[in-house]
């Protein structure tokens, strides 16, 4: 068990550094959706702001769900944990079920509600986090660490979605880390998951076939490593400067999944290396200014949830530039607050709401 901390500071006004590096990654992303979108969006629905629109009422949603998630009572959230990780674990049973889960491309990861597909994913990777930083203030159980994880780690690979489900690993071992955990048990799961992933890769046609792109991504340019090949053409047209915002060639339907999971290469394409460098700059200023809370939280949940925020954002956002890079073989796994999807944004917005609630209640570095 972990030393408590018995320090309850008088609350203060929610970090504006951190509010502030938030709002601008959020509407940039809906710059770049637009740009990315308008030309399917025209082509397929005549209108060519229906994704950005679709997009701004997911971040009006997600601003909402920030605002209450930074003043809710934090005593309230952790109370909430387990029964927040059960109706999670039931939302992604729920997916499995044919006629209830919406399939798109073989896979099974939506429930569809009119225009709004909620992903259940999105929602374990803060429930895990809420979870696991509420449990382990109170005790610390390997065989019960493992078993939580394993439970959501088999609803998600049943959709399936290893992406997710690395991401899931490696932001638990981090909460887990935070907590105090000895580094065995950490190497211990670092083996399970490796030998693990490998099996998950080469039981799969697909993860097999992505793999094998990565190791040769000038092997079949139509087929199998057309999606990474039209990523690096973006990101190298792009050069320096970059094309200008809107110029981009590759939306034009050269280059999949332009506004989820590729938007960094548009990115590139139309600000360049310098724009580039910029976003990914303000990005790993936002993961200090979360480490820094966690750094002066006032208890010892409110800093493994912070922690484990800041583990899970910095994570996606290497992963999905690694990606677009091919410096790792392509997930699917979103951009954060720039990447187009609903679930996404909200479930981001909320993790981030409660750093600023962290934020309120953080202890001045002399009483730290």
């Amino acid at each position: 068990m972990i030393k408590k901390l018995t320090v309850s500071p008088k609350a203060k006004k929610p970090d504006p550094m951190l509010l502030g590096l938030t709002l601008v990654l959020t509407f940039f992303g809906l710059l770049m959706v637009f740009n990315a979108s308008v030309v399917e969006a025209f082509q397929i629905f005549d209108d060519k702001y229906y994704f950005s629109k679709l997009q701004l009422t997911w971040i009006g949603a997600g601003l909402a769900a920030m605002a209450a998630a930074a003043f809710l009572p934090l005593r309230l959230v952790k109370k909430l944990a387990t029964p927040t990780i059960l109706v999670t674990l039931v939302l992604l049973g729920l997916v499995l079920i044919p006629g209830v889960g919406s399939e798109f491309h073989g896979a099974r990861r939506w429930l569809s509600f009119g225009e709004f597909n909620l992903q259940p994913t999105e929602l374990a990777k803060l429930a895990l986090i809420i979870y696991l930083s509420a449990w382990l203030t109170l005790a610390r159980s390997f065989w019960r660490f493992l078993a939580i994880l394993a439970a959501v780690l088999i609803l998600i690979m049943l959709q399936p979605d290893l992406g997710t489900a690395l991401i899931v690993i490696f932001t638990a071992v981090i909460v887990y880390y935070a907590s105090g955990a000895p580094i065995f048990y950490l190497l211990a799961v670092g083996v399970l998951g490796s030998i693990s992933g490998l099996g998950l890769i080469f039981s799969s046609a697909y993860r097999r076939e992505r793999l094998l792109t990565y190791l040769n991504p000038g092997a079949d340019p139509l087929g199998s490593s057309y999606h990474i090949r039209q990523a690096l053409i973006a990101i190298g047209s792009g050069g320096l400067f970059g094309l200008g915002l809107g110029q981009s060639r590759q939306k034009y339907q050269f280059l999949p999944q332009a506004t989820t999971d590729s938007i960094f290469a548009i990115v590139a394409e139309e600000v360049g290396f310098v724009g580039s460098a910029v976003l990914i700059v303000i990005f790993t200023l936002l993961i200090l200014r979360i480490l820094k809370i966690a750094r002066f939280a006032s208890d010892d949940f409110s800093r493994l949830l912070t922690t484990g925020i800041a583990g899970w954002i910095g994570l996606q956002v290497m992963v999905n530039i690694a990606a677009m890079l091919a410096l790792v073989p392509l997930t699917g796994v979103p951009l954060p607050l720039i990447s187009y999807g609903g679930s996404a944004m909200i479930a981001t917005l909320s993790g981030l709401g409660l750093v600023l609630n962290v934020s309120r209640y953080q202890l001045s570095p002399k009483k730290k």
